[in-house]
């Protein structure tokens, strides 16, 4: 799997193609999973090991050499679960598996290299390890982040949040699910979960009446009572508290300008009873299937989906203007309040795409606000802590349209507040 998103594929699939392809038991699955993706997160962090007790820098190792090390240093840094005697002797055997026999004696001698060199020190997993004086690319290399975005951090943040931002970026997210109360209870469904030896708990605070967390390991969720019958779905508790700010009613005529894969879209459908109409847009009908399909595990039957640019809408349903009563536009972002979810993430995006993306969430909310009725609700929501994502392009749209006004505007940090990090803002078009 590390040598897949090594080579550019995305990590969530890798994991799931493997995983598919071996006969692990679940517990070996979930130590699996936690093992890849601690690895790929802190890249930079045991690749600066690696340059400090190896005599070829990180960059030139052969890949396979490369991601075993990481590996084995993953373990010895990190993981509680597994004794370093038995980190060190897998990875040499994986080494003489996998090809490199040779370079079996290098691992073993590098690995024992870091239990001396951190014998005594404290627990963090960059002690022993030269910090550079800047404090920008000391940050990055203890939390393992792009250097890039390190910087802007500072820029945004004291340094004692943006060390808060480093550690949640690192830190394994929640498992949570939203019930569907048009065909459970959140108390049945804690009752079923509980039946079936698996802990959760209920979630609190706005937004959330619905949610609830599960802890330890869970195996296939589709395997957990009431999936099948649509008693719930997977949703973070933050993206649960988006949709119910545009307090939906029954009956009324709703817009997801950004639907794919669903989860807020068929919140928005729960909360109206299923009685209105929610239309469903993205520009990928592949992954609107996705959403239809799990539409109808839920039993929601108001969602209509259309495959369309939502920034073009107004000319493509010029019929659409001024008929939506509430509108939601969760908008494609850097997604830089996700890094703990998507492990690879951080390593994909360049700070030169964060612009194409404001152009892009400029030109949804423009393409999006001639569909509103007159006093109606439109909700700007991205999973990004980029100011220029979010309150910069919220003023400068509103700076453009007066006769638009605010309602409310937050944003949520990860660390700082439970789950991922989201920005909303709250706004209402021109009329009664």
């Amino acid at each position: 799997m590390l040598l897949a998103v090594g080579g550019g594929a995305y990590a969530d699939l890798a994991l799931e193609r493997e995983l598919q392809r071996s006969r692990l038991a679940p517990a070996d699955r979930a130590l699996a999973t936690e093992l890849a993706y601690g690895a790929i997160r802190q890249r930079l962090l045991l690749d600066a090991w690696l340059d400090a007790l190896g005599r070829v820098p990180a960059a030139r190792q052969p890949p396979r050499l490369r991601w075993l090390l990481h590996l084995g240093l993953y373990q010895l840094l990190f993981s509680q679960r597994v004794p370093a005697a038995a980190a060190v002797s897998t990875t040499v055997e994986l080494a003489k598996r996998g090809g490199l026999g040779r370079l079996a004696p290098v691992a073993n001698g590098l690995l024992r290299q870091l239990l001396r060199r951190r014998q005594g020190l404290a627990l963090e997993p960059w002690c022993g390890l030269p910090l550079p004086e800047d404090p920008a690319a000391a940050l990055a290399l203890r939390h393992s982040l792009p250097p890039w975005l390190a910087a802007l951090l500072l820029e945004w943040l004291p340094p004692e949040r943006a060390e808060v931002f480093g550690r949640a970026c690192n830190r394994a997210p929640a498992l949570d699910l939203r019930v569907n109360p048009l065909r459970a209870s959140r108390e049945g469904v804690l009752a079923a979960l509980a039946a079936a030896g698996v802990a959760a708990e209920p979630l609190g605070g706005p937004g959330l009446e619905q949610g609830l967390s599960l802890s330890g390991r869970v195996g296939d969720l589709r395997q957990l009572p009431g999936y099948g019958d649509g008693h719930w779905c997977v949703q973070d508790r933050s993206a649960q508290r988006i949709a119910p700010l545009l307090d939906p009613q029954p009956g009324e005529q709703l817009l997801d300008a950004c639907a794919a894969p669903g989860g807020k879209c068929t919140q928005i459908a729960e909360l109206i009873g299923d009685r209105g109409q929610v239309w469903a847009l993205d520009r990928s009908a592949k992954r609107l299937q996705r959403l239809e399909r799990n539409a109808a595990r839920l039993g929601l039957g108001c969602i209509r989906t259309l495959a369309a640019d939502a920034t073009a809408l107004a000319a493509l349903r010029p019929e659409w203007c001024g008929q939506f009563h509430r509108v939601l536009v969760d908008a494609p972002c850097s997604g830089l309040g996700t890094l703990a979810r998507h492990a690879d993430a951080r390593w994909r995006l360049e700070p030169a795409a964060i612009g194409e993306l404001v152009d892009l969430q400029r030109r949804l909310l423009e393409g999006v606000a001639p569909l509103l009725r007159p006093g109606g609700v439109l909700v700007y929501a991205t999973c990004t802590v980029h100011p220029a994502e979010n309150g910069e392009l919220i003023d400068a749209f509103l700076a453009a349209h007066p006769a638009w006004r605010q309602q409310q505007r937050q944003q949520w940090w990860p660390g700082e507040e439970p789950g991922d990090g989201f920005f909303i803002a709250r706004l209402i078009s021109p009329g009664a």
